[in-house]
């Protein structure tokens, strides 16, 4: 039977299926942000503009964030800028049929914020996240081209900025519902229960029945545990797609500012 005292926030799987909405970036957020040294930082240098800019970007931030916030409610302001977010540019000369800004008008849940760099847009839906840096002086209404990183500005097509919202997939695709279950073991485990509570919370009490015979169940929650440490422990940087740290600069042992 699972210990009662290690339940309160990982046990419930309900709590976890917003997972299922997060792109690249906002995966990198939640195993970020259960890092203690990250925690710590905040607690120490989030009031301090100056010092908390040196350490954010360490940790690949522009702006030190919140760790209390999860995927849904933080803004998390990355390095040096993620291939997946869109640049909205204003058109000069746009051609009669030219796609407009149309902020309103794109389907899912919409996010504007200010970065640190500029506003960006994020607009959310289940399975699909589409990410936009806006230029300055772009409005709603407005013809827009559109740039990629690494890519020359384009004109943007009509309805492009949002038809890959209409998408539903009928259920969660492998790896989707793998970060679910990977920041569950985690979380369960941070807060002090075994590997064989981890096994029962998010596989049922009748899969662990033969948990002392090191077979395949047994396995895969420890592979899981040991996943979402990795990622919490600098993996993260690669969702994101920022650098790696330096070899000797790990960030259980780099140098505090």
């Amino acid at each position: 039977m699972v210990n009662p005292h290690h339940l309160a926030h990982w046990y419930p799987t309900a709590a976890y299926l917003y997972v299922f909405w997060l792109d690249a970036l906002a995966l990198a957020w939640e195993y970020l942000r259960r890092h203690p040294d990250y925690r710590l930082d905040w607690l120490r240098h989030h009031r301090r503009p100056q010092a908390a800019q040196q350490v954010a970007h360490h940790w690949g931030l522009h702006l030190l964030e919140d760790p209390a916030l999860d995927a849904r409610d933080a803004h998390p302001a990355w390095l040096p800028g993620h291939a997946a977010v869109v640049q909205l540019h204003p058109d000069a000369d746009p051609p009669p049929d030219a796609a407009v800004f149309a902020f309103w008008h794109l389907p899912g849940h919409k996010q504007l914020l200010h970065d640190g760099k500029g506003l960006a847009l994020i607009a959310r839906s289940p399975g699909h996240c589409l990410r936009f840096a806006l230029a300055p002086g772009l409005e709603d209404g407005m013809a827009v081209v559109q740039a990629h990183r690494g890519g020359a500005l384009a004109p943007a097509r009509r309805h492009s900025l949002g038809t890959a919202l209409f998408i539903v997939n009928p259920r969660p695709t492998p790896a989707a519902l793998m970060e679910l279950h990977t920041l569950q073991a985690f979380d369960a485990t941070l807060a002090g229960a075994s590997l064989r509570d981890v096994g029962e919370g998010l596989f049922g009490a009748d899969a662990v029945a033969d948990w002392y015979s090191d077979g395949g169940l047994r396995s895969k929650v420890r592979r899981l545990v040991r996943r979402g440490d990795a990622l919490m422990r600098g993996g993260y940087r690669r969702l994101a797609q920022l650098p790696p740290l330096e070899k000797g600069r790990f960030e259980g042992s780099a140098k505090r500012p």
